[in-house]
């Protein structure tokens, strides 16, 4: 068993970011950190975050954790740094695991590994493992001590694409704080905001704009449903740099009255979006999970996701949401409708409590932190306090990253 009483860093943990741009990567990895530091409060901490400048002034200083943010410097640099900066202070510090929630990061791990024997474990969210032919994050992933996959699709998609062994990868889903997200009506604020009235159908998005999240799609999808829907309102969120081709297409398509980009939408506003829509829709290609559906479901929202990548995990295969060909505007438009007119087949999806039930009993933070107990006991860390599923259900009550 690993002891953390000692001075030595118990954890490395590599980061992209956690305190700037929120997007499923980032928040996982928030979520990661905040969970060791519950199982294991006594242990160390070094973060190291490739494009953050400062640590957020909301996050009250732990004794036991140290941020090393790299995003002042050019980006070429970062990359270095991130790279020797693990090695040195791995050679220094020794910690006792090293974990990469983005799979690049592994070669510095390898690396570490190999000079000093410090396992480690990198974690693998969809797009950036699938179809892997880089060879040195390949080697990273063969000889790191455990692959985490956020679905149980990219875990299958690795086994069949990578040389590894089944037993060394696992699945640590995305997760959510389940009481941000609460079903309630929609808010006059934004009703206001976008002059609509409560009685108006809307359909949300939020999603960092890249062409593979099926918005060019839906928007397609929603000359149709106008036709059926006069008065279907449309929500895209999210920041990229795909803004001014989606408002292009919405022109085109003769759509621009009832289409609005939102940009980045705030914490404090994002439950309020969601309970803003009749449905949250997403039909991706190129999701390993997907912690919007989790978000709107927890809401009590009705969703719309692809079937060919992760999606398929939150929306439990049809169970709990609607999945369609994400390629197919046709299949979008008909099944926006049935939801919004109330027709839909599987009539739980017009149940907002059950919705909700499902994906926090599945998916809510105290599930995240039992499974990873679990996984870290399993490689012979010690017992993360006994903490029972009561126990660590007032977790995501403390301060928050």
């Amino acid at each position: 068993m690993f002891n953390f009483s000692s001075q030595r860093p118990g954890f490395f943990l590599l980061f992209p970011n956690i305190f700037g741009f929120k997007g499923g990567m980032q928040v996982y990895s928030a979520f990661l950190l905040q969970a060791l530091q519950r199982l294991y409060p006594h242990a160390r901490y070094r973060v190291f975050l490739k494009y953050d400048k400062v640590t957020s002034p909301r996050i009250p200083a732990r004794s036991h954790t140290r941020f090393t943010c790299l995003g002042r410097f050019p980006r070429w640099l970062q990359s270095l740094l991130m790279l020797g900066g693990t090695m040195v202070m791995g050679i220094l510090e020794r910690p006792h695991l090293v974990i990469a929630t983005h799979l690049n990061y592994g070669v510095a791990c390898y690396w570490l590994k190999r000079l000093t024997g410090t396992p480690y474990w990198i974690v693998v969210h969809g797009l950036e493992g699938w179809d892997l032919a880089h060879p040195q994050r390949q080697r990273a992933l063969r000889h790191a001590d455990r692959v985490l996959a956020v679905s149980r699709y990219t875990r299958d998609r690795l086994l069949a694409e990578q040389d590894l062994a089944p037993d060394r990868v696992d699945i640590l889903p995305n997760t959510i704080l389940g009481h941000r997200f609460q079903i309630a009506p929609k808010p006059p604020y934004l009703l206001q905001r976008y002059g609509l009235s409560a009685s108006q159908p809307v359909i949300f998005t939020l999603t960092r704009l890249a062409r593979y999240k099926g918005y060019d799609r839906l928007l397609r999808a929603l000359v149709k449903v106008r036709r059926h829907i006069p008065d279907i309102y449309y929500i895209l969120g999210g920041k990229g740099g795909d803004a001014s081709r989606i408002l292009a297409l919405a022109e085109e398509l003769g759509l621009q009255d009832c289409v609005t980009l939102t940009g980045f939408v705030p914490d404090e506003e994002l439950c309020d979006y969601y309970n803003l829509c009749d449905v949250f829709a997403l039909p991706s290609t190129g999701e390993g999970f997907g912690i919007v559906y989790l978000e709107a479901l927890a809401c009590g929202k009705p969703a719309i996701g692809g079937n060919r990548d992760g999606t398929v995990e939150p929306l439990d295969y049809g169970k709990y949401g609607c999945l369609v060909n994400p390629e197919d505007p046709e299949a979008i438009a008909d099944n926006l409708i049935a939801i919004l007119q109330g027709t839909y087949p599987n009539r739980t999806l017009f149940e907002p409590e059950i919705l909700r039930q499902k994906a926090l009993e599945r998916f809510d933070f105290p599930q995240f932190c039992l499974i990873l107990a679990r996984l870290l006991e399993s490689s012979c860390f010690v017992r993360a306090g006994d903490c029972s599923a009561r126990e660590l259900s007032g977790l995501h009550k403390s301060q928050e990253i």
